[in-house]
């Protein structure tokens, strides 16, 4: 038995097909499935049902994953001990991002962390909320870019930045006329809004007690913020963007952001860890890059606005 035929056990029960978990494993799928009937051989016993598609493991095989993840957690964490006793910056590290912050973070700092520290690999995936905790808890990932919510308690929290809401009203809408918008002006548009689950839409419904909404047919939940934006610029409905998106919008576009009235909602973006997480030397080194990325006023909540 070796580590990388738990690596490759693994990446199978992640993606329920064998030519994808070769794929991620950057190997053959002749390799890994050699590999893993290897390993079933020695353990005189069937770790995934191959009659099934998508492939399933076989009720034994969830225990023997369950166990080969926790062995590949605690082997990591050896490798970490040292790269962190060396103070390093080389390595793999895996970081997961909310779907709401990755396309507007990830550029203005990932390409010139890059430069500054070309030994770095660091493997970025953007993940849901509930998708990123268990993966922090099962080692999956290193640490996640989210946003601070009650119920974060059993994980380490960093604080990176606060970042307001905005609305993105169409010019046919009677809220276009309006300089900002109260919570109460959003009755009867057509909302667009992000699918239950992502914790962007969440916040916003809570904070705008957004009843009408949840119930209405104009609203509309789907998965793409970006889609979203696009049909209000063509003159269809409202949408809710956060303010790192501004920033890289065009003059024309910012012609449709309007803000709240004060107190403005805001979210806390924070760095989540495992409450073991060693590497604190890369850590600090990714905070400060994210940090000086963002413009200063965002690095604490104003006095104008309200975490929600």
């Amino acid at each position: 038995m070796t580590l990388q035929q738990l690596e490759y056990i693994l990446a199978v029960d992640r993606f329920r097909h064998f030519a994808k978990a070769a794929e991620h494993c950057r190997v053959t799928q002749p390799t890994l499935s050699a590999m893993i009937q290897k390993l079933e051989e020695e353990l005189d016993t069937r770790i995934f049902d191959r009659s099934q598609q998508p492939v399933c493991p076989t009720p034994v095989g969830i225990h023997i994953i369950r166990q080969a993840q926790h062995i590949l957690t605690q082997t990591g964490r050896i490798r970490h001990i040292i790269e962190e006793e060396k103070h390093s910056l080389t390595g793999v590290f895996k970081l997961g991002i909310l779907p709401t912050i990755a396309p507007y973070l990830l550029p203005r700092f990932f390409p010139q962390l890059m430069k500054k520290h070309p030994q770095l690999d660091i493997r970025v995936v953007e993940m849901q909320t509930d998708v990123l905790k268990r993966a922090l808890q099962t080692g999956e990932i290193d640490a996640g870019i989210v946003a601070s919510l009650a119920g974060m308690e059993e994980f380490g929290q960093t604080s990176l930045f606060y970042e307001e809401f905005f609305a993105y009203v169409a010019r046919e809408e009677p809220l276009f006329d309006r300089k900002i918008v109260r919570t109460s002006d959003l009755t009867g548009e057509q909302l667009w809004l992000l699918d239950e689950g992502h914790c962007f839409r969440d916040q916003l419904v809570r904070f705008c007690q957004l009843k009408a909404a949840r119930a209405s047919q104009l609203t509309y939940r789907l998965g793409s913020m970006e889609t979203f934006m696009r049909m209000v610029e063509n003159g269809k409905g409202v949408t809710f963007i956060p303010e790192l998106s501004v920033l890289q919008l065009n003059e024309s576009q910012k012609e449709l952001v309007r803000p709240f009235a004060i107190p403005c909602p805001t979210r806390q973006i924070v760095m989540l860890t495992d409450r073991n997480f060693i590497r604190h030397t890369l850590l600090e080194t990714l905070v400060r890059e994210i940090q000086s990325s963002v413009p200063p006023q965002m690095l604490a909540l104003k006095a104008t606005q309200v975490a929600v």
